[in-house]
């Protein structure tokens, strides 16, 4: 989303407070306003503007002539609004679809919390500037079929949940959610891993683009180190759909040396989340700096939603598995979501992802719990079985097994994260580490790199540990890290 800034009832000067809206200029390379709310010398927004719908017009805070004391600012990834307008009758104005650094003179210190997503709350502004909560709300969850479902195009599903049923219906509803992202003035791309999820999305949105008689080529992107499976993986499936591909190669000390920047773009020390945001990091900033691509597709969402991750072959039964991947999906917004987000944003693109559409990810948690679970000994045998017969990915694509994104980057003899845990044995010492419990005592980190990302987190956000609840940690295995290639299923499966 664009940067969006807020502040009322400051009891400082306003000028000195403005300077904190820029952190998030990143969000919004194209334009910035910065606008005082109406009476209010206290109360301002700040919008800085990715320009991704109506570049012309669609700046805000937006006020409507016919509600002068209204003021909007919004993120609105409203992809049916064109006949949502047909339908209400709505008049347009536009052609649009809808920090850390304050001071506060009262409060040595300051409490930032983290909104929760699938939330919205209603706030009374005082006279004075300052505000209440009236009331805070959960308006969706990842079950609910949206309602907006009632407005869309998707063809008529067919009932029962019989094999060959609900694999129809997953194809129909994995294109549209492709084809109603496509709304955009910015030229689309997408990346590509070479994994199932980022290849069924990159070639189910070259085929809609060309329906849709888009003029240009799609722009593909991979990253990883020398013989990185994701590279040669991702070129194939290129090959094979026919995208303008490119590669981006990093070696170890660049990815580094980029640890600083990403972890104060992330604002997190998780550790699974920061080794896998390093190559979207750096594959985020090649895309902005060397091509005109700016809507960017991912295949984020899918390995929470389809089970994907190697340890749900060891769920205790299809209900387990099923609490989990619901569990994993209201973390998103701490874990994969956060990364993909961040990573994407700090560069000034947007980032679009079909596997979470919630007509898509509602059907599929609707599926009997015993459909979705590994088979065979394959994580998301369904997902693969589904487009089995389209020839939209090669075969071995289709079947390749789950590839964490920050193992897929480097070759199996030296993954990412063996690099990382080498480069910070010199870094922290064991007397750092015998001490973790006294300085760092909520989420107090066990390993030594662990320990590294701590403190460079704690030095751009000091006190702020509390916006991660916990860590990203496999489940129902006794596993010491959160890298796939230290579980035995994966190294049964390289061995095979």
């Amino acid at each position: 989303m664009c940067g969006i800034w807020a502040l009322f009832g400051s009891d400082d000067c306003l000028s000195v407070q403005c300077l904190s809206a820029m952190k998030i200029a990143h969000r919004g390379p194209d334009a910035f306003r910065f606008e005082n709310v109406n009476g209010y010398t206290n109360c301002c927004f700040g919008f800085h503007r990715l320009a991704v719908v109506d570049p012309l017009f669609g700046m805000q805070p937006i006020r409507v002539k016919k509600y002068p004391y209204l003021w909007l600012c919004y993120n609105g990834e409203i992809y049916n609004h064109k006949k949502m307008q047909q339908h209400f009758e709505f008049e347009y104005q536009t052609k649009v679809d809808g920090l850390v650094t304050l001071k506060h003179s009262a409060t040595p210190f300051l409490k930032v919390e983290p909104f929760l997503p699938g939330h919205y709350e209603v706030l009374d502004l005082k006279p004075n500037g300052k505000v209440a909560s009236v009331e805070m709300v959960k308006y969706h969850h990842c079950r609910d079929v949206p309602l907006h479902a009632l407005y869309d195009n998707v063809e008529k599903l067919f009932p029962g949940f019989e094999i060959e049923t609900v694999k129809n219906n997953l194809r129909i509803l994995f294109n549209n959610a492709v084809k109603k992202r496509l709304m955009t003035d910015r030229r689309i791309g997408c990346l590509l891993s070479g994994g199932l999820d980022s290849s069924l999305v990159a070639a189910t949105l070259l085929k809609q683009l060309k329906e849709a008689q888009v003029q240009y080529p799609l722009q593909t992107f991979a990253i990883g180190m020398e013989d990185s499976p994701d590279l040669l993986a991702a070129r194939k499936v290129a090959d094979h759909i026919g995208s303008e591909h490119y590669e981006v190669l990093f070696n170890s000390e660049e990815g580094i040396q980029a640890l600083d920047e990403v972890i104060f773009s992330l604002e997190t020390y998780d550790i699974t989340t920061v080794r896998a945001s390093v190559g979207m990091y750096l594959i985020s900033k090649y895309i902005r700096k060397n091509t005109d691509s700016v809507v960017i597709f991912s295949g984020e969402g899918s390995d929470e939603l389809t089970q994907g991750y190697i340890y749900f072959h060891k769920a205790p039964s299809p209900e387990k598995a099923e609490e989990e991947s619901e569990r994993l999906l209201r973390e998103l917004y701490l874990f994969d979501v956060l990364r993909a987000d961040r990573t994407t944003a700090a560069h000034g693109l947007e980032l679009r992802v079909p596997f979470l559409d919630h007509r898509f990810s509602s059907y599929y948690l609707s599926l009997p719990p015993e459909m979705r679970i590994p088979k065979n000994g394959i994580e998301k045998h369904l997902l693969r079985e589904t487009f089995e017969d389209s020839n939209l990915i090669p075969k071995e694509i289709l079947w390749r097994p789950k590839e964490a994104f920050s193992d897929g980057i480097t070759s199996v003899k030296n993954s990412w994260f063996k690099i990382l845990q080498e480069y910070v044995e010199h870094q922290v010492d064991d007397a750092m580490m015998a001490n973790a419990a006294q300085k760092f005592p909520f989420n107090t980190p066990k390993t030594k790199e662990g320990y590294y990302y701590r403190q460079v987190f704690e030095r751009h956000y000091p006190g702020r540990a509390d916006w991660l609840s916990h860590y990203w940690m496999p489940k129902w295995i006794n596993a010491t890290d959160p890298s796939a290639r230290t579980l035995t299923h994966y190294k049964s499966a390289v061995k095979a």
